[in-house]
């Protein structure tokens, strides 16, 4: 979101409850089990209405299956829905899983339920969208590790895209996820830092992190900046809505259009040229990763306190490469988790 971020405001809703996971299907209700040895693993993650999401689900069930660790995921109902997956944070908090992922829609939303499972010694992974640090700290509840995207790196990564796009110069409009968000903020920040003296930022609008909506809002930006010559897009649902604004404007291919994620759909559309480029994250590693930091802490190790995780720039001349390897990404990376695991 991712959002997106969501991350995609909301993130003055220090609502409280909390969450945690049991389902692998949209509304989050139903639980998934993957039977096996090793320390129960619970985690709560973003709606699964958005296929970021569903990656992400996959990336923690995979591993979990690999190393035979019981892992239940639940879901919020929407990438909005931030009560809600606060409520099932709370109702997992006193079952029998010794580590807990979360993946919060906003900074504050799950505060309530991490400070009940720190106060029972549990562990906590934040993996993609990061809780607010003076909360958790304030709350007794720092996570043991953070794993996500540089969202300001994967900003900057677009800004400079576009500018390679765009080597006359021109205006630009961004579309961001829910006002407020951290993760949005964090990637319109980058955009905007690296296009600084090279292009012109027009118009920055928040789109909700849904399709339809940034179809409206790249609809209406077109009309009062007739002479736009790019979209930054801060996820790639919505980079889609913008593709087709764009489409149905008659203006393709004389608007760039960069979004943020990686999701298939917005691959397909980079390699048939309807989207100029996406930096791709990977929700998938990024579900994994968490995964194997629970793992790493059952078995007593120490894991690192942030760790980055991949972030590659596709274009219509790596699309291909990129699509052979979704949901994992085509290039090399690190993960330390693999040295701790011995794997």
């Amino acid at each position: 979101m991712s959002p997106t971020a969501v991350h995609r405001g909301i993130a003055a809703a220090v609502s409280a409850t909390a969450l945690l996971l049991a389902a692998a299907c949209g509304s989050g209700d139903s639980g998934t089990g993957t039977s096996g040895g090793g320390n129960k693993v619970a985690a709560v993650i973003m709606g699964l209405d958005n296929p970021f999401f569903q990656s992400m689900e996959q990336g923690i069930e995979d591993q979990a299956k690999t190393a035979g660790t019981e892992v239940t995921v639940q879901a919020a109902n929407s990438i909005t829905d931030t009560t809600g997956q606060a409520d099932k944070l709370t109702g997992l908090a006193g079952q029998d899983y010794g580590c807990y992922i979360v993946n919060p829609i906003s900074g504050t939303n799950l505060i309530q339920g991490m400070a009940q499972l720190a106060a029972q010694k549990k562990a906590i992974v934040n993996i993609d969208s990061p809780v607010d640090a003076a909360a958790a700290k304030a709350a007794n509840a720092t996570p043991a590790t953070y794993i996500g995207t540089n969202n300001t790196s994967a900003g900057e990564k677009a800004g400079q895209q576009m500018v390679t796009l765009l080597p006359g110069g021109g205006e630009v409009a961004a579309i961001g996820g829910i006002a407020g968000d951290v993760t949005s903020g964090q990637r319109v920040d980058g955009f905007t830092k690296a296009i600084t003296g090279k292009l012109d930022l027009v118009q920055t609008v928040a789109a909700n992190w849904e399709r339809q909506e940034a179809l409206t809002q790249a609809t209406n930006i077109m009309r009062a900046q007739p002479g736009l010559k790019g979209f930054f897009v801060a996820n790639d649902d919505m980079g889609l809505g913008v593709a087709r604004a764009v489409q149905t404007a008659g203006k393709a291919g004389q608007i760039k259009i960069i979004s943020v994620d990686g999701i298939k759909d917005a691959l397909t559309a980079v390699q048939n040229g309807e989207i100029d480029a996406v930096v791709a994250q990977y929700p998938y590693t990024i579900g994994q990763m968490g995964m194997e930091a629970c793992q790493a802490i059952a078995k007593g190790a120490t894991v690192p306190a942030s760790v980055e995780a991949p972030v590659e720039v596709v274009t219509e001349d790596n699309a291909g490469e990129a699509l052979a390897a979704t949901p994992k990404p085509f290039g090399a990376y690190d993960d330390p988790f693999t040295t701790l695991l011995g794997s």
